[in-house]
């Protein structure tokens, strides 16, 4: 086997493997957010709220955000781990934060108000961006 495929074969392992790291702790985020939330987004989703599935897309993008730019900034499995638990936690609190901010902005978000979502969804997604510039910087 030539060199350049050899290191192709270990890399690509290496990649998939912190891939699955930080797709388990993008899917822990949604379950704990979905779980901490006082307005059920996930049963109105189902119920067709589109402002709720809105909401929780940007929700998952925000999430997403510092966890993939926790991988550029780690060298090893435990570090994006690492790195993975805190950006997860720090983003819980923020949105939490955010949503106490904003008082009435998730009931309306309950209440199918797509405009409330957007405004919620662009703060999420605001801090997501200066939290994963923390990470990467």
């Amino acid at each position: 086997m030539s060199p350049e495929i050899q290191a192709f074969t270990n890399a690509i392992l290496i990649a998939l493997a912190h891939g699955a790291i930080s797709l388990a702790l993008l899917a822990a985020g949604a379950v704990l957010y979905a779980f901490l939330t006082p307005h059920k987004e996930i049963t109105q989703i189902r119920d067709g709220n589109s402002a709720a599935a809105l909401s929780f897309g940007g929700v998952l993008v925000a999430l997403a955000l510092p966890l993939a730019l926790s991988l550029t900034a780690s060298a090893s499995a435990l570090e994006i781990l690492l790195w993975g638990v805190m950006t997860v936690v720090v983003q819980l609190l923020v949105f939490r934060l955010i949503d106490m901010l904003f008082a009435g902005l998730p009931q309306r978000v309950a209440e199918g108000e797509v405009s409330a979502a957007a405004l919620l969804v662009s703060a999420k997604l605001a801090s997501a961006m200066v939290l994963a510039a923390a990470v990467a910087g």
